[in-house]
């Protein structure tokens, strides 16, 4: 009797392995069989494309953060790269006269701070191999802040450029940063403690 129940399970197991594999294979629907299921979804290469921003009545608000496939930042290396500085110095910082932002202290010490030092001293590891110029000079000061922009995004002499890495508003996070730098050691040292050791 316990013979007869083990043969007929074991036959029951084979009878539902052999078919059940076809049931799966045959009778499942699949994923790709879903995309007949959605009349316009494999035909969509076929339908008519809507161009949203050909009319003129219609908003054109780009999301904040992107770059409008009509243009966006204006190029003037070919009057950089001549010397020639009149759009650098006329650009304005929007940034100005905020304190420097962790951002800018971030970007820093990970692009500049390697050539032009920690506190921009011209004195980081590559720096001194290249003679990095120091940005905490009264030369540097003097610069406008379009003009270390620029100098950002397209370099000059041994200064790679760096628009690539760092994009619009991040690079006057950086030029705020060099002006708390050049803030911070143009401040008087503190006068000495009177009284000394003798």
């Amino acid at each position: 009797m316990r013979r007869n129940r083990l043969g007929a399970l074991a036959a029951m197991v084979a009878l539902l392995g052999a078919t059940g594999c076809d049931y799966w294979y045959n009778d499942v629907p699949g994923p790709d069989d879903a995309l007949h299921l959605v009349p316009w979804f494999d035909a969509m290469i076929k339908q008519p494309v809507v161009y949203p921003y050909q009319r003129a009545d219609i908003p054109r608000n780009p999301v904040p953060g992107t770059v409008p496939v009509s243009g966006g930042e204006a190029d003037w290396s070919a009057e950089w790269s001549v010397l020639n500085t009149a759009t650098a110095d006329k650009l304005v910082n929007p940034l100005a006269g905020q304190p420097a932002s962790a951002v800018g202290d971030t970007l820093f010490h990970t692009y500049c701070a390697v050539c032009h030092g920690e506190i921009g001293a011209g004195d980081g590891k590559v720096g001194v191999q290249l003679a990095a110029l120091p940005l905490i000079t009264d030369r540097a000061r003097a610069l406008s802040d379009g003009y270390l922009y620029s100098i950002i995004r397209y370099g000059r002499g041994v200064m790679p450029k760096y628009g690539d890495k760092v994009r619009g508003p991040k690079r006057w996070e950086i030029v705020n940063y060099v002006r708390q730098l050049q803030a911070a050691a143009a401040a008087p040292a503190a006068p000495a403690a009177p009284g000394g050791n003798n």
